[in-house]
């Protein structure tokens, strides 16, 4: 079935206050336990309602199943339509994707989000951990590319799209809300002032 994501953002003193080998734990339970549905439309925030149990929220991206190869999708049409795409729009996207899901797409583009590499100490299988001081730089990256996506719409139908496809990522549409659902999850992670992890599963 291929690798799979669950978003969650935590309150990062209170996933540090446990040990390192019982975090990976803590966050299954808290990715799949009272706040996991199973529905494959999901899409948006579960919070938790057990008492001490206020220390993260869990964010399912629409169209996605809970798979990650979209991340993958988005990454490729971006790249086939990065270069017809307004500078600044471009330079903004850059960063907030690469930092969130991306990874190394410096190597194709050239750019990379230049915050500092942080290794996550938690012994977690996670495919992204951003800890909560970079949050507020990514979502003002946000803040700033949100007004202007429409202006990829004619770069992404030309370059980028690809008509009866009924893959991941294949129209503007999808592509916008990809991206409009990460900002959800980095803007409400820098109101609360805590991190953003991504575990594998």
């Amino acid at each position: 079935m291929g690798v799979g994501i669950e978003v969650l953002i935590v309150d990062w003193p209170s996933v540090e206050a446990f040990a390192a080998d019982d975090r990976e734990a803590l966050l299954t339970d808290a990715a799949f336990g009272e706040v996991y549905s199973d529905d494959l439309f999901e899409h948006g925030w579960s919070w938790p309602a057990q008492p001490g149990t206020d220390w993260y929220g869990r964010y399912a991206l629409r169209n996605t199943c809970g798979s990650y190869k979209p991340h993958f999708w988005a990454g490729h049409r971006w790249e086939h339509m990065r270069d017809f795409a307004e500078p600044k729009v471009r330079d903004l996207l850059d960063r907030f994707n690469d930092v969130l899901f991306w990874h190394g797409l410096e190597d194709v583009t050239g750019v990379s989000s230049e915050l500092p590499e942080r290794s996550c100490t938690w012994d977690s299988d996670l495919l992204l951990g951003c800890p909560p001081e970079y949050v507020p730089l990514i979502a003002a990256w946000w803040r700033q590319a949100a007004p202007q996506l429409e202006s990829l719409r004619e770069p992404f139908t030309r370059h980028a799209a690809e008509p009866g496809d009924s893959g991941w990522i294949a129209t503007f549409e999808s592509f916008a809300d990809f991206l409009t659902d990460w900002g959800e999850i980095v803007t409400e992670a820098e109101r609360r002032g805590w991190g953003i992890v991504g575990l594998r599963c």
